[in-house]
């Protein structure tokens, strides 16, 4: 047990990297390469000042910060590389022009991609792909950068909890010892079908206000149905698939619906776009595509088919996580006694599971078959000189700082035992029901620390779990509410913020990014706090 101060003073200390950072982001308009070592150095500062934190365990907490960095940058540089890769030949060029003949509705198309497609890949790949990969599919649809990123996170929250074939929840498991695992994982999923649905209409209007919001209801409807439906269907019986699944099929529905003369014609009632750049004069002079849309789909269907080959089929992937790589690190402590325990290796990565495997094997195979069709000398003759390593870097560079800083940041909180205050701060004031509604913004706190739902169920489920004892509160409600928190944190998660600026090419515009992901997450985890008191 340790002997940490619980007070309002250490708590608002506490509190306040999370403050700054935030502060200086979304009202002083910092860019994250400049904000984030900020907040890492006041965190350290403070732990070392007033949290009693020896300097090893300090270096403990970076060292494991820059590991967990490490993991999100295997998908930031090679997401990217695979976008200019594409780029360099033409294809985003191809891809909007097929994308065009496909369906001649605008909202039905940001919806597919930033809502069906960012959930399937989110179902399948997780770690940031769906935010890497769908907000240049935006870009090409003509969303303007800053929400093309608000529109790809938005649409792939909901998803966290149980994507990834249910990485988040297997942590879970590990973590806390659960009474009834089936009633948890239901629980769950119903309380997902909030942040779903209310992604599907949230992105209606960003894209084109109330008349957009109307035009979407049939749409939005039978898209969450199978996604929140099936996905409690499917908890009862194996949430392992329960996202995935459902995804997959809302994938394949997409057709049948864009067929539909509702969603497959333009929809005039929509006057106002805000969230669409105007094209027009760049349609004018941009050169004619040198690919058809087919060959434009492939460094996506490399993607999908790799990642589905690897992660779902279970021999395969039992042969594939085979190889962990990780680094040890020595059991810490600090002077108010936060322990924590050595581990040897610490987070080990699954190399072959990982996310910078596929992307990295679509980016090969994409640059071998548009060498070998000549697409690129073709796109050079028209658009001139493509430099891809040189723009990769320019672009990956900065955000690498700034997800290396927000990181260590976590790291130090958590090793600190100021994540500890925070949490216990709110349990030691708050009623019963007070402390059900707020369960899932301590989920929320620890996505937006951490950038995962993974982290956030390992850093809080166990408090989660005492004080639902404490309280009389309903143990599966409470853990329910903390992993839908954990889910719609990634709307605002830094690390994913920059990887969405990264890919859509406006490092720097983070602040105006949050500025958008902010309300949602608030309103969507008051929508989700009122839920979890009926169901505790």
């Amino acid at each position: 047990m340790n002997d940490l101060p619980v007070d309002l003073l250490h708590w608002l200390l506490a509190l306040s990297p999370i403050v700054v950072l935030l502060v200086l982001l979304t009202v002083a308009n910092w860019k994250a390469p400049q904000a984030g070592p900020v907040g890492m150095f006041l965190g350290a500062i403070l732990a070392v000042t007033f949290f009693q934190t020896p300097l090893e365990t300090l270096a403990a907490a970076l060292g494991a910060g820059v590991w967990d960095a490490i993991f999100v940058l295997l998908v930031v540089w090679p997401a990217l590389l695979l976008y200019r890769t594409t780029d360099a030949a033409g294809g985003f060029v191809s891809l909007r022009e097929g994308i065009r003949r496909f369906s001649k509705n605008q909202l039905f198309l940001v919806l597919a991609f930033g809502w069906v497609f960012a959930s399937f890949l989110q179902g399948i790949a997780g770690f940031g792909v769906p935010v890497a990969v769908v907000a240049p599919l935006l870009l090409a649809i003509g969303v303007k950068p800053v929400m093309a990123v608000v529109i790809a996170l938005i649409g792939h929250a909901w998803a966290n909890m149980f994507g990834t074939l249910a990485v988040g929840w297997l942590a879970t498991l590990q973590v806390v010892d659960l009474e009834d695992p089936t009633l948890t994982a239901v629980q769950t999923a119903l309380m997902l079908w909030v942040p779903n649905l209310a992604a599907g209409f949230t992105i209606a209007w960003l894209f084109g206000r109330w008349s957009a919001v109307g035009h979407s209801v049939p749409l939005v409807l039978i898209i969450s149905l199978i996604h929140g439906g099936g996905q409690l269907a499917l908890a009862f019986v194996s949430p392992i698939l329960s996202t995935f699944i459902p995804a997959a099929i809302a994938l394949v529905a997409l057709y049948p619906l864009s067929r539909w003369k509702r969603y497959g014609e333009r929809a005039e009632q929509i006057e106002e776009r805000p969230a669409m750049a105007d094209r027009s004069d760049q349609d004018d002079d941009e050169p004619e595509p040198v690919m058809s849309f087919g060959w434009s789909l492939l460094p996506y269907g490399v993607l999908t088919v790799t990642s589905i080959v690897v992660l779902a089929i279970p021999p395969i992937t039992q042969a594939a996580e085979a190889l962990e790589i990780g680094f040890p690190i020595g059991g810490t402590t600090t002077g108010y006694g936060v322990e924590n325990e050595a581990e040897d290796p610490y987070s080990p990565m699954t190399l072959l599971t990982h996310p910078v495997v596929f992307l990295a094997l679509a980016t090969a195979v994409t640059w071998a078959v548009y060498r070998a069709k000549g697409f690129y000398a073709a796109w050079q003759e028209k658009a001139g000189p493509q430099r891809v390593w040189a723009t990769t870097a320019g672009n990956a560079i900065p955000a690498s700082v700034a997800i290396v800083s927000f990181l260590v940041l976590a790291a130090i909180l958590d090793f600190s035992g100021q994540v500890d205050v925070l949490a216990l701060g709110i349990s030691a004031v708050a009623p019963a029901a007070v402390y059900a509604f707020a369960a899932n913004f301590i989920g929320v706190l620890g996505a937006f620390m951490t950038s995962s739902n993974t982290s956030s169920n390992v850093l809080f489920s166990q408090l989660q779990q005492t004080v639902a004892g404490e309280e009389g509160l309903s143990e599966s409600a409470i853990i329910a509410a903390q992993s839908t928190g954990g889910a719609i944190g990634n709307a605002i998660a830094p690390a994913n913020v920059v990887l969405g600026t990264t890919t859509a090419g406006i490092v720097g515009k983070e602040g105006e990014v949050l500025k958008r992901t902010l309300p949602w997450t608030a309103a969507v985890a008051v929508l989700v706090g009122a839920l979890t008191v009926v169901m505790a």
